[in-house]
């Protein structure tokens, strides 16, 4: 629903936990049963994020086919709207087609793995899209995890290179060519292999509040790995 008087919006790109079908480049490290449970915890986390913010709407973006899941798992205060297309490119396009075309809503798309970004990052995105015509977070590998604007750009977000090292460059090309003025959030890391839940798990360790769901899967799977160290003798 939309809060009222707000010209914030916040869209979370997400699917349906189904195993096979979510963070896919975890499958030669966890079974599917355990990338679903785990994606499940990051969803959760990420909406809670979301929600914490005030005077934001918040919505998710997602394959038609996934509505029906998503909206019972986010529940009534956050709204579910099928893309357009297929693929992330059509989703971005679908999220500023939908809630900022014709509004000049600053609105925010971002990962649906994101629960470890600080809340004032989120904040300060907003903050940059009031001065900008487009907001950008890079991630570390050369993507994006976050992407903002006020109105619709039909060809900012092309096919080639979504989900590549050169993602962010590709993006950045097109706002030039566009003349749009782009404002970067602070660089955040992806959570795409195991290497990456380490490092996650390592900084929820230290504050499990901000994501708890996420926080118990992580040291679930921590002690599992011990234990499984253990018995084949590894250090």
């Amino acid at each position: 629903m939309r809060s009222s008087g707000s010209d914030r919006v916040l869209v979370i790109m997400a699917k349906a936990p189904r195993p096979g079908a979510v963070k896919t480049r975890l499958a030669p490290s966890f079974s599917p049963a355990a990338v679903t449970a785990f994606y499940r915890c990051l969803l959760d986390d990420t909406l809670a994020l979301a929600r914490s913010l005030s005077d934001v709407e918040v919505a998710i973006m997602c394959p038609d086919s996934d509505v029906d899941e998503l909206a019972q798992l986010a529940g009534n205060e956050v709204s579910v709207v099928a893309q357009k297309g297929e693929g992330l490119a059509a989703g971005l396009t679908s999220v500023f087609a939908h809630f900022a075309d014709g509004h000049q809503r600053r609105t925010i798309a971002f990962n649906s793995d994101s629960p470890h970004l600080p809340r004032s990052v989120l904040e300060g995105a907003f903050e940059a899209l009031a001065a900008h015509d487009v907001v950008v977070g890079p991630t570390h590998d050369g993507g994006y995890y976050l992407v903002g604007a006020k109105a619709s750009h039909t060809t900012l977000f092309a096919g080639d290179g979504m989900g590549t090292s050169s993602a962010l460059e590709r993006l950045l090309s097109r706002a030039r060519v566009l003349e749009l003025s782009v404002g970067v959030a602070a660089p955040f890391y992806d959570i795409d292999v195991a290497d990456d839940l380490t490092r996650l798990a390592e900084e929820l360790r230290l504050a499990p509040a901000r994501a708890p769901r996420t926080a118990a899967w992580l040291k679930e799977w921590e002690l599992v790995a011990a234990q499984s160290r253990a018995g084949t003798g590894e250090s």
